[in-house]
């Protein structure tokens, strides 16, 4: 029997899945929604079938430019929002939800003492992460290249509001420990936007656009690249990017890439 019809078969059969893969549709799949001042925070994700493309969620410009000027600093920090991702794509991507807090005075150390925004994307569930009181002083056995996690030691004033005159590993309750770009705490300059890889029970659990109102206030898209994260268990993103959309006068923060977790 000839070995050609079956091979033609078969061939067409494959062009054929090859189409229909391509025909299939991307959908965008809404998360959680949530007010910050005047402003609806939004989570979503594109998928084709079942495979998620990208995540992330949308914050308006309206959010930006309203948050107060004169806002306090509370302890713990309270986040604006706190949305779910879509549960569709939480597997895949291992991110499960995003706090959004707004920092009017900056915090320390010094190169963020500016008005900005930290957008925290957790790969633990939010109960988990509202439990984190800093207890644990553990650190990660290893951290991003290039990355440090230094104990900061607070100013008198801090110190009393937070009970304790040292944050072991920037440890935050409700947030957890933070990694910073050594070039950056080195620095003298003031930051514009960088990205924060975060930590409890020495292991990671957060990854952290942190950006300045000036810099979202120029409605430019731009790029922070996300570094390899050693002890990821979970699936996370390998590319961020803040793309500005000026027709929602909003940006949509884009994760994409996705990594197995080790």
């Amino acid at each position: 029997m000839s070995r050609f019809p079956l091979t033609i078969g078969l061939a067409a059969f494959a062009v054929a899945l090859s189409a229909c893969a391509k025909d299939t549709p991307v959908v965008r799949v809404q998360g959680d929604c949530a007010e910050a001042y005047q402003g609806e925070v939004c989570t979503w994700a594109m998928m084709q079938d079942t495979t998620v493309l990208e995540v992330g969620a949308t914050i308006p410009m309206a959010s930006i430019q309203n948050a107060p000027d004169d806002e306090h600093m509370a302890w713990p920090p309270v986040a604006a929002v706190a949305p779910l991702m879509p549960e569709s794509a939480r597997s895949q991507t291992g991110l499960t939800h995003l706090t959004m807090f707004w920092e009017a005075m900056g915090h320390p150390p010094g190169p963020y003492l500016t008005p900005h925004f930290d957008f925290h994307f957790y790969t633990i569930p939010p109960a988990e992460r509202a439990a984190i009181d800093c207890a644990d002083e553990t650190k990660p056995s290893a951290i991003p290249a290039g990355y440090s996690m230094p104990d900061l030691t607070l100013p008198p004033e801090m110190a009393e509001m937070v009970g304790a005159g040292t944050l072991v590993g920037l440890c935050v309750p409700q947030m957890g420990m933070h990694s910073m770009l050594t070039s950056e705490l080195e620095s003298t300059d003031i930051f514009r936007g960088s990205m924060i890889i975060g930590y409890y029970r020495g292991k990671p659990i957060f990854i952290e656009p942190m950006l300045t109102r000036a810099l979202l206030m120029e409605k430019q898209s731009f790029d922070l690249p996300i570094p390899e994260i050693p002890g990821m268990a979970e699936s996370h993103p390998r590319v961020f990017r803040a793309e500005y959309d000026p027709e929602q006068d909003a940006y949509n923060f884009v994760f994409t890439d996705f990594a197995p977790g080790a």
